[in-house]
């Protein structure tokens, strides 16, 4: 049966970060993919908050995200609130968002891959409906010019911050458990429908063997301007280190994208075709200048 996704066992050192406080468990239930990508059988119930979890503080709305198959796209709602406590880290403040993404669910490897370099929004999203933006900031300070976010500082823990309209966004997918990851292999989706996997990935089909997927980006120059002029892919013959876009084939033949924890952190470009979002999802970006081609 093609396109399938079947709920079994695997090791639980599958879940990277999302194990660290659970190291007693010998196993964990989580979605593995057998023949595609799990965007390709729809699972809406990936995207979750997970009990437990502390919300972003007093005073503000607790997260809230869920998602349903239609047709042939997978539709993910999400107030944009974090799941865990919000620390400030840059002036904006913090409000719930109205966020609606559509991807397809069976997505296809486009001919040629599509560049993030002047993209300022969405490329992404988390199973914790969480917007994902590129590995670069804005225009201002002027002496941080479209830098890479996670080498400046600008991140807090869990790989976020808010941006002009109140919005909370990744640049940086952390798995850990109290980030709202554990349990998931898959911690997102591209907004060409393509999952976002965890930093472990399986060497086969079975998933018994599992590694450390890595970035294939040095850096060639200062981060702290310009990100994508300050990094550049080399390829490499060797399975953990990913393509230009930050992804790879995957054992079962699927493509899919990994987070990681170095540059570009989760997008590098993408694979398939970005569908455009409708809504607050699509629309335009505060006034804020484009980064160097």
């Amino acid at each position: 049966m093609p396109d399938r996704v079947q709920r079994m066992k695997i090791p639980s050192i599958l879940l990277g970060t999302a194990v660290a406080g659970a190291a007693a468990l010998a196993t964990t239930a989580v979605v593995v993919p057998t023949v595609a990508s799990s965007a390709s059988e729809c699972d809406a119930a990936l995207f979750t908050i997970r009990s437990g979890q502390p919300g972003a503080g007093a005073g503000y709305a607790k997260a809230q995200v869920s998602a349903k198959c239609t047709g042939a796209n997978l539709v993910v709602t999400s107030n944009g609130m974090p799941s865990y406590t919000f620390v400030k880290k840059t002036p904006n403040a913090l409000r719930t968002q109205d966020w609606t993404w559509k991807v397809p669910a069976s997505p296809k490897v486009a001919a040629s891959t599509t560049s993030v370099r002047r993209r300022m929004g969405t490329v992404g999203f988390t199973v914790t409906g969480i917007p994902v933006y590129a590995a670069m900031e804005g225009p201002m300070p002027a002496s941080e010019a479209f830098g890479d976010p996670k080498y400046n500082g600008l991140l807090d823990s869990c790989g976020g911050h808010t941006g002009p309209a109140a919005e909370y966004h990744d640049h940086y997918i952390n798995s850990a458990a109290r980030c709202g990851f554990a349990g998931n292999t898959i911690v997102g989706y591209a907004i060409d429908g393509f999952p976002i996997y965890g930093t472990r990935g399986c060497l086969d089909t079975t998933c018994t063997k599992t590694a450390v997927m890595k970035s294939g980006y040095v850096r060639t120059g200062n981060p702290k301007k310009d990100s994508w002029s300050a990094y550049t892919w080399k390829k490499s013959s060797s399975k953990t280190v990913l393509d230009k876009c930050n992804g790879r084939t995957q054992p079962d033949g699927s493509y899919g994208y990994h987070a990681t924890t170095a540059f570009p952190y989760t997008i590098g470009c993408f694979r398939g075709t970005p569908v455009t979002q409708a809504g607050a999802a699509g629309g335009p970006m505060p006034p804020m200048g484009l980064p160097p081609r």
